[in-house]
């Protein structure tokens, strides 16, 4: 079996760009490199974002951070030594198909471990001081993803390895809050007996992949720090955002968090083609608010978002875009 590559040598984090803008993002054509061929999850989702974001003059309102790769010390804290070797030799064979709906290419594993260390070098940075808030347009995807194989178009727990290397950092509690179409049921798993780590997932039910309900609470020492809201397909926006914002509201309170990470999966828009609960992309300035809101009041604004699923082009481009915009907002700045 291949070793898992050292870390590259570009993985050494960049010195942060002169701005006075307080929102950082990571948004890269070496997230392009992880090519799927005919599939929902594909480099054009990237592609639709960078250029909504230009030309929009979002990304002209941050700083902009370059990508950089995880340690294997920084996938270890999630992923056990075998499963990555297994990735590396997956990616060496030039990739293919390595389950039901994940696909890999050439550079698929390396890519992979960009989008996790980019959303770790956020979350050091907000950490740090040097900005309140961050988004990661990153791909593939990692909530599905488990500790010892591939789910879902998701090959690493992205957003888990941030909850884990902000603990490292002396984070003493996170709470991660998922609105992605789909449950989270990678990150779910991962932390479902932790105290410390919170996991919050706002999602379509029955649906894919078939976890989530309600009576799903956590287990042991996390009893409690899992909470879902499965939402039946028709159900009214008016309805659903309202329990959103109490559910995370409810959560936040217990758990006193002192940073928000969020997995921003924009699939819930009414026209996607693999997920849809009725949608427009002013909700997810809606639920964008409610999530800077809580971050407001318990984490001294530091949140950090990273991008899930989300598989119509032009809303997926333009609801990231009211993310941002939302998360530029939050730190005081507001368009001319």
């Amino acid at each position: 079996m291949s070793a898992i590559p050292p870390t590259d040598p570009k993985s050494t984090p960049p010195p942060l760009p002169a701005s006075s803008s307080r929102t950082l993002l990571v948004a890269d054509p070496l997230f392009l490199e992880h090519r799927t061929g005919e599939h929902p999850e594909s480099p054009q989702r990237l592609t639709a974002i960078l250029g909504q974001l230009e030309s929009s003059g979002l990304a002209a309102r941050t700083r902009r951070l370059a990508p950089v790769a995880a340690s294997l010390e920084t996938l270890l804290r999630v992923h056990p030594t075998d499963y990555l070797e297994r990735l590396a030799a997956w990616e060496s064979a030039g990739g293919g198909q390595v389950e039901e709906d994940t696909v890999m290419s050439s550079r698929s594993a390396f890519v992979a471990r960009s989008a996790a260390g980019s959303l770790c070098a956020i979350v050091d940075r907000v950490l740090d001081g040097d900005a309140d808030n961050g988004f990661a347009a990153v791909r593939p995807p990692g909530h599905h993803a488990l500790a010892d194989r591939p789910m879902g178009f998701c090959l690493l727990g992205t957003i888990a390895i941030a909850a884990e290397h902000a603990r490292s950092r002396g984070v003493d509690r996170v709470l991660i809050v998922d609105f992605d179409v789909h449950h989270g049921n990678g990150t779910q798993d991962l932390f479902y007996d932790r105290e410390e780590i919170g996991f919050l997932s706002l999602h379509r039910f029955p649906f894919y992949p078939g976890t989530g309900a309600a009576t799903e609470t956590g287990t042991g020492r996390g009893l409690g720090t899992t909470v879902n809201l499965p939402m039946t397909f028709g159900t009214p926006t008016d309805t659903i955002l309202p329990r959103f914002a109490d559910a995370v509201e409810r959560l936040a309170e217990r758990l006193r968090p002192d940073l928000l990470l969020v997995s921003a999966g924009f699939d819930a828009h009414r026209l996607d083609p693999v997920g849809n609960l009725g949608f427009e992309v002013e909700d997810f300035g809606t639920i964008t608010r409610i999530l800077t809101d809580a971050a407001a009041r318990w984490c001294g604004g530091r949140l950090v978002s990273v991008l899930e699923g989300g598989y119509h082009p032009r809303w997926l481009a333009e609801s990231v875009g009211i993310h941002l915009q939302g998360l530029i907002e939050a730190t005081g700045e507001r368009s001319a």
